[in-house]
């Protein structure tokens, strides 16, 4: 895309480049990218997955998290695979056979902070997900949900852009 002005550097803002860490706590977010890859190793497979924050505090913010969902340590796949459910059941999913339909998901995300190891700083982890309280808008301007809605905006969810037919 042609831009319709020219920038220079000396022009533009310095932004500070690095985040710190969210607090604790749960926050409502939305899934805007599920994407499958492999290990480093290169013997498992994990879901790697974007999370917007929407609320009730840092809306704007991006969290990520990966879910280990085939690896040769059977303990590793089953915590991934308990996750996966987890994650599932929030969204009102009942079967999955492609990440894109992750994607639109909303749902509370628990949040935690893992300790750098000196190599690299500190940042977050997912550690649990539910369902948006009854009540709680999952984003600002949106009504709340009512019982139920996880399940049909899960069912009704829009193709997302990069798969639009053109």
């Amino acid at each position: 895309m042609k831009l319709h002005q020219t920038f220079t550097l000396d022009d533009l803002p310095v932004g500070g480049g690095q985040y710190d860490p969210l607090p604790p706590g749960w926050y409502q977010a939305r899934i805007v990218e599920a994407v499958g890859k492999t290990t480093k190793a290169g013997t498992g497979e994990y879901i790697a997955v974007r999370y917007d924050i929407t609320g009730p505090s840092h809306q704007g913010r991006v969290v990520y998290g990966n879910i280990n969902h085939s690896n040769p340590s059977a303990k590793a796949e089953q915590i991934g695979r308990q996750q996966l459910g987890e994650l599932m059941r929030a969204i009102g999913l009942t079967k999955i056979s492609d990440t894109d339909q992750l994607v639109g998901g909303v749902c509370e995300i628990k949040v935690d902070i893992r300790k750098g190891d000196g190599q690299y700083a500190d940042s977050n982890e997912i550690r649990a997900w539910k369902a948006l309280s009854a009540g709680v808008p999952a984003s600002v301007g949106e009504t709340p949900a009512a019982p139920g809605a996880a399940t049909q905006a899960a069912l009704s969810r829009p193709t997302p852009p990069w798969q639009a037919k053109k």
